[in-house]
């Protein structure tokens, strides 16, 4: 590695002030510290470094994310593929097809390899977009600003392809990227500054402003003329009377045929890294144990969604079928894991005193609910809820702290 940091440092004087490519220096700024730990030291004592920097937690952000990629390339591949099982259709239509032939795979529900495969050329290509046209963004405002490139662009570009469904244009996935990084982030100052989750601010934009791709029934499986609904969609429309059973009955009686152990682990419909609890599970302890991701804001989610989801399910509802979900199928469906482990924790956007995050992270658990019992209308409800949480984190910290400050008086006047 001696000659790549020997080749950096002898463009460095090009990109530094005064160099011909001055302009350009958090380009060059992102991949040096990107590849090495930045070697400046402040001129005064005294000097502390931290064992990790935002590099460093970012990076180990994305390696818990690597479960769901996993998921990702999985589910999608085995939804297509049993779905063109179903339909009798043979080969892979397009280009993807053509690459599939190539490698020699063939579309196949029980093979691991075609299933990773062909999820994979759904997967792809919207990381790439959404890579390159959100980093363009990134990169364009901090040469404006000459500012440094931070690093919290990507964990933005890997949970945003997570949570859309494989159908997704491409050109929506650029333009929801854009709204997310420039709207939700940049123009409030940048990384650190936004007080809105940017990957969920872009499937917001995508969700309102073009919902025929991202819900119903025919996105989620990557297969021309196949209609499959999520469990949370089936049983918004459900009738009453059935219940729970439009999830769990055969298919064959009109029912998804889905167990509790096949949503727990991932197979079923859903955005691309969102249906398997098991996946977000283990990155939900890569986080705790790493120090990065909170506790206190997961088991606030958790404690908000089971709660109230119990209180509705033992009220019930002779109107609304959602009230029929018990609090355990609540966790496996949609993205309410997804979003508990990767998205409430957010640590910009989220609240940041102990007793805040409890707050906020019961806040979003109970909105969640809320949004999908009393409204089938949005049957998902994490995404607006944790929306929601983030508008609401400031004000709680505020009010958090001043509760501090007089407790603190009383015992000093005392």
């Amino acid at each position: 590695m001696k000659p790549l940091r020997n080749l950096l440092d002898k463009l460095h004087p090009m990109f530094d002030k005064g160099g011909k490519f001055e302009k350009l220096y958090p380009l060059y700024e992102a991949q040096d510290t990107f590849l090495y730990t930045p070697g400046e030291v402040t001129h005064e004592a005294s000097h502390v470094r931290d064992s990790i920097d935002l590099k460093r937690m970012m990076s180990m952000v994305i390696v818990a994310l690597l479960p769901c990629v996993f998921m990702a390339l999985y589910n999608t591949g085995y939804q297509a593929n049993a779905a063109m099982s179903t339909l009798g259709v043979e080969s892979v239509p397009g280009w993807r097809g053509s690459v599939m032939a190539s490698l020699g795979v063939a579309p196949d529900a029980n093979s691991m390899l075609s299933n990773l495969v062909h999820g994979g050329l759904y997967f792809f290509p919207v990381y790439i977009v959404c890579m390159a046209v959100g980093g363009m963004w990134e990169a364009l405002f901090c040469i404006i600003r000459r500012h440094e490139i931070n690093e919290g662009f990507l964990v933005t570009g890997m949970l945003f392809p997570l949570t859309l469904p494989p159908t997704i244009p491409l050109w929506q996935v650029a333009l929801g990227i854009s709204f997310g990084v420039v709207v939700g982030k940049e123009i409030f100052g940048g990384t650190g500054k936004n007080f809105l989750n940017p990957a969920l601010t872009a499937r917001a934009f995508l969700y309102f402003a073009y919902p025929a791709q991202i819900v119903g029934d025919t996105v989620w499986t990557a297969v021309d003329g196949f209609s499959g609904a999520t469990s949370l969609g089936q049983l918004a429309t459900a009738n009453p009377e059935v219940g729970m059973k439009a999830i769990t009955n055969p298919i064959a009686d009109g029912g998804l045929g889905i167990s509790w152990m096949q949503a727990y682990m991932g197979q079923i419909q859903g955005s691309m890294g969102e249906t398997s609890t098991f996946a977000c599970l283990l990155g939900a302890v890569f986080l705790i144990f790493a120090g990065i991701g909170s506790w206190r804001v997961m088991a606030g989610v958790l404690a908000g969604s089971m709660g109230f989801s119990m209180f509705l399910w033992l009220a019930g509802s002779s109107t609304n079928a959602m009230f029929s979900m018990p609090p355990q199928w609540h966790l496996v469906v949609g993205g309410l894991a997804f979003g508990l482990v990767f998205m409430a924790t957010d640590p910009v956007s989220a609240a940041m005193t102990d007793t805040g995050r409890w707050i906020y992270g019961i806040l979003i658990g109970g909105m969640t609910i809320l949004i999908r019992v009393i409204n089938p209308a949005y049957p998902e409800g994490i995404m607006l809820a944790i929306l929601f949480g983030n508008v609401f984190a400031p004000l709680i910290d505020y009010y958090v702290v001043q509760a501090n400050i007089k407790r603190r008086l009383a015992r000093n006047v005392a």
